[in-house]
């Protein structure tokens, strides 16, 4: 089946990021702390920890408040930004140019380099080149008594700042070729895995299809024997014969299906590449749930006021049927399905009559391989490896995701939205 790729690659995983961002506020607070009550130094120590202060509550944000398991580039930039202008302004105010942690700031740039577009470190190189030279024209003392005694040579004090744009612009250059290049690798990798998964299982339906022909062959041909002979028998009674008549046609017509299947196994789904409003995309993953299901599924269209197609994209059809089959998975008898939309925003909202998720981890959704500590009053429990693949697929097709219990039924709910003017220009 061939469908329409349409996401964007996000490489940030904000867990990562947001445990490097811990290690550096750890340790800036241990430095001002013990600068200042060991050492006994003196510099605004209230306004440093304040600055430090600001940068804990970033993090929390995006702990708590910003719920996609991977950053997107515009709000990696953001948060880089603000860590460089965090560090930026403690040095600012413990020396400037001349502190020996100045080179903690070009960490950020070097650090996106390897995992974000060209243009957003293109822009982050020149915020940090501005604020090196910034600290080295402004800035405060040395902390006292450092800056009573520190007095060196023009030609050193400028050198420092040289070497640092110097160094900020050649890691950045070998760390985005270098990144480049494993991309590309691990593209190449992916392509190739993709494609012999597609040939494995072109010719593991091929061999079914023909193996599936050969076998009903004959019961079929029985079949139409026997619809031929009923013909001679009941040739007179019309009501009979319209019977007769489906009965031979549904039995010529599984004979060319099967013939289609066994000689050419590439022909594709015409359905699969078809333009579809997002009703139409529900109705579909739901009617294939039903199939294997004992379930009973409920879809409300009665707020969708928006009939616009959108491309299909096996990605989002991958992630939408992860979540309705999650709530299949641990619903008890029932499984709400809700389809918000007008000419602005479009919202799926799936709920079930299940558990719900265990607290200890439901900040943590999203993130694949958890474990609830209450296993045995979850049966089905997974390591949450539907949840992120859903989650994943979805954002990078600029949706907006939040799992939470629900307040209205006993089960969970997973509420996905999208804004128009991305969903149907995917």
């Amino acid at each position: 089946m061939k469908f329409f790729e349409t996401s964007r690659y996000y490489s940030l995983k904000k867990s990562t990021y947001i445990n490097l961002r811990w290690i550096g506020i750890i340790g800036q607070l241990i430095s001002i702390n013990l600068v200042y009550f060991y050492f006994d130094f003196s510099f605004n120590f209230i306004l440093s920890n304040f600055i430090i202060f600001l940068g804990i509550l970033s993090n929390f944000y995006l702990i708590f408040i910003y719920k996609k398991t991977q950053l997107t580039e515009r709000s990696a930039l953001i948060f880089l930004i603000i860590d460089i202008l965090q560090l930026g302004s403690l040095i600012y105010l413990t020396g400037g140019i001349s502190n020996p942690f100045v080179i903690f700031l070009i960490i950020p740039s070097i650090f996106a380099s390897t995992n974000l577009g060209y243009r957003t470190n293109i822009f982050l190189v020149m915020i940090t080149t501005s604020c090196i030279i910034f600290l080295t024209f402004y800035s405060k003392n040395l902390p006292i008594p450092l800056g009573e005694h520190y007095h060196v040579s023009p030609y050193l004090y400028y050198s420092i700042p040289t070497s640092l744009i110097i160094a900020l612009f050649f890691l950045n250059y070998f760390a985005v070729i270098f990144g480049r290049e494993s991309r590309l690798r691990k593209e190449a990798l992916n392509k190739m895995e993709e494609i012999m998964a597609k040939e494995h299982e072109l010719l593991s339906l091929g061999g079914q299809a023909a193996a599936a022909a050969h076998s009903l062959g004959t019961p079929l041909s029985t079949i139409k024997v026997i619809t031929q002979e009923l013909t001679k028998q009941f040739k007179n009674q019309n009501d009979v014969m319209q019977d007769i008549n489906l009965l031979s046609s549904q039995v010529e017509r599984c004979n060319q299906i099967l013939k289609k299947l066994s000689l050419n196994p590439n022909q594709e789904d015409e359905f699969i590449d078809e333009d579809l409003p997002v009703r139409e995309y529900l109705k579909e993953i739901i009617r294939s749930f039903k199939e294997t299901s004992d379930k009973e599924f409920f879809l409300n269209l009665s707020q969708d006021s928006n009939p616009r197609k959108i491309t299909k994209s096996i990605e989002i059809v991958y992630g939408l049927r992860n979540f309705i089959g999650n709530a299949n998975k641990f619903s008890k008898s029932k499984v709400f399905i809700t389809l918000k939309s007008d000419s602005h925003f479009t919202e799926i909202i799936i709920e079930d009559d299940g558990d719900g998720y265990p607290f200890d981890i439901l900040l943590k959704i999203g993130e694949p391989y958890l474990k609830t500590d209450k296993v045995l009053n979850y049966k089905n429990s997974g390591l949450g490896l539907g949840i992120f693949i859903g989650k994943t697929l979805l954002e990078k097709n600029f949706a907006i995701i939040n799992c939470r219990n629900s307040k209205t039924r006993s089960g969970a709910e997973v509420i996905i939205k999208w804004k128009n003017n991305e969903l149907f220009n995917i």
